[in-house]
């Protein structure tokens, strides 16, 4: 008899997230808050404005990169075929 009224006791004197945790509410609510917060706070690094701006001035410099190499093998083209009309006249 003894065991039930101080199983009833401990049962009645303990929050949910005691019995089943083993933390007291405030520690149990602070934990979720931090959990919570540290997720939002990796969700902004990851996806945030700056990211964004970030990916797409990358993109942005991939375009200019890859338009000059255009340019410059076609510079380059012009040169070559100059230089080699130069080297023939030169060399008759």
């Amino acid at each position: 008899m003894q065991n039930e009224e101080l199983y009833e006791e401990i049962d009645s004197s303990q929050s949910i997230t005691q019995r089943y945790l083993g933390l007291s509410l405030t520690k149990f609510l602070s934990l979720i808050f931090i959990v919570l917060a540290l997720g939002v706070y990796i969700g902004v690094l990851l996806y945030g404005t700056n990211s964004l701006e970030v990916l797409f001035e990358l993109q942005e410099y991939e375009n200019y990169l890859q338009s000059e190499t255009s340019r410059l093998k076609h510079e380059n083209a012009e040169l070559q075929r100059e230089y080699f009309e130069l080297k023939e006249i030169s060399a008759q």
